[in-house]
């Protein structure tokens, strides 16, 4: 089985290098386990290893896992979301990462009501224009901010992207230094304090992390290769 209390030592120690290479706070960095096709039982020996925030992608998995995971922990959405599951994603999940339209930020602002509930989100941005990912593009990036900041059960507490994969992760980097500029545009506009930068995985973490990370999403660095 793979050994998840080194492999989470080991992502600790390069949070940490890293963190500091660039003059960095590492306690300014929070690491989301990504647990999709992870069973209940391995997340409990994550969270007995000191994860404190569970990352999921499709509802009907996190449904299941919420119910069957007794410990207390974060629940973060990261996959992509249909605005006709918001209903189920806002009695689970204490940050949404993916909100990239006005038609779920609706969904999930008038669920959030319901249950009489303030939903942080993020707002999903495709910095590498790539047709299979998902969020708004760069440049409607202002303009969807500008339609949700006002709903009275959302908050919007900062900005996800995933760039294009690389061998070098170096590479990344531009596609992160991208987010955070959009991130200081919002700031600068709108006056929202955006503190919160979702960006990097197993692959590039170390590279979003000198460009600005504040939540990396780690799943294959932790658990290893899932089918």
């Amino acid at each position: 089985m793979t050994d998840i209390k080194h492999n989470l030592n080991n992502i600790q120690e390069k949070i940490k290098k890293s963190a500091i290479s660039c003059g960095r706070n590492p306690d300014e960095i929070k690491l989301i386990a990504v647990t999709k096709n992870v069973p209940s039982d391995i997340i409990q020996i994550g969270i007995s290893n000191g994860i404190t925030i569970i990352g999921e992608s499709y509802i009907q998995e996190a449904l299941e896992k919420f119910k069957s995971v007794k410990v207390p922990v974060s629940w973060h959405f990261i996959g992509h979301l249909q605005s006709n599951k918001a209903k189920y994603a806002v009695k689970i999940f204490d940050l949404i990462h993916s909100v990239d339209s006005i038609k779920l930020a609706e969904a999930l602002n008038k669920e959030a009501k319901k249950i009489e509930k303030k939903q942080k989100i993020l707002i999903q941005v495709n910095t590498s224009l790539e047709s299979t990912k998902s969020g708004s593009p760069p440049d409607k990036a202002l303009e969807l901010v500008k339609s949700v900041k006002d709903f009275e059960n959302i908050e919007i507490k900062g900005l996800m992207t995933m760039p294009p994969f690389f061998d070098d992760p170096e590479n990344a980097k531009p596609y992160f230094k991208a987010l955070v500029d959009i991130g200081k545009q919002i700031q600068s506009f709108f006056n929202i304090n955006i503190t919160e930068f979702s960006m990097g995985m197993s692959g590039d973490f170390e590279a979003a992390i000198q460009e600005g990370a504040t939540m990396i999403r780690i799943g294959t660095a932790i658990f290893g290769e899932r089918e």
